[in-house]
């Protein structure tokens, strides 16, 4: 199994809707404590960011998706950082499991998802794409890096769902009224 992270088990919000509740599925994370220490999540974050940077540094903008990939794959090899490459993620649909859901570019376990693009400017599209890879997948932060910018901070989105049981994922309030 490439990931960790994963749709639990379906549970019904007080208005009787159904939604997905999300945990570790590999009993290996409950028992290591990285794998909800947000000091570490925060600092294995930072440590991707900075190898993103060296590959933009390196190539500059303007080329393929794919090749960024590529490069960073190459570059969290190096760093020793486990990694698993265009992740299938499958989507749940009453109350069975698809696997012809989503493929994420690079998931690094126990929970970042990276999705690289090489985009003119990053959409709230891009963005809808990678918070519902983070609700899917259950993993908990999520990284949009454009490479066709000038400067890869001002192509870089870092997104963080919580994850408390009794409490929908990824949802906005409702307006009382």
């Amino acid at each position: 199994r490439p990931s960790r992270c994963g749709p639990s088990n379906r549970r019904h919000h007080r208005n009787g809707h159904p939604f997905l509740r999300f945990h570790a599925e590999n009993a290996e994370d409950r028992r290591n404590p990285r794998s909800r220490d947000p000091v570490a999540a925060k600092r294995l974050t930072e440590r991707v960011i900075g190898l993103a940077i060296d590959v933009h540094r390196q190539l500059g903008p303007g080329l393929l998706e794919s090749i960024y990939e590529e490069c960073l794959c190459f570059e969290l090899a190096q760093a020793g950082i486990p990694f698993h490459r265009q992740v299938a993620i499958p989507v749940v649909y009453r109350e069975t499991r698809l696997e012809a859901g989503f493929r994420a570019d690079i998931l690094i376990p126990p929970s970042l998802i990276l999705e690289i693009k090489s985009v003119d400017a990053i959409t709230r599209v891009h963005e809808a794409q990678l918070l519902t890879y983070l609700r899917m997948s259950g993993c908990e932060v999520g990284l949009l890096l454009n490479f066709n910018v000038l400067r890869l901070k001002d192509g870089l989105r870092r997104y963080v769902l919580s994850r408390r049981a009794d409490s929908l994922p990824a949802t906005r309030p409702r307006s009382s009224g």
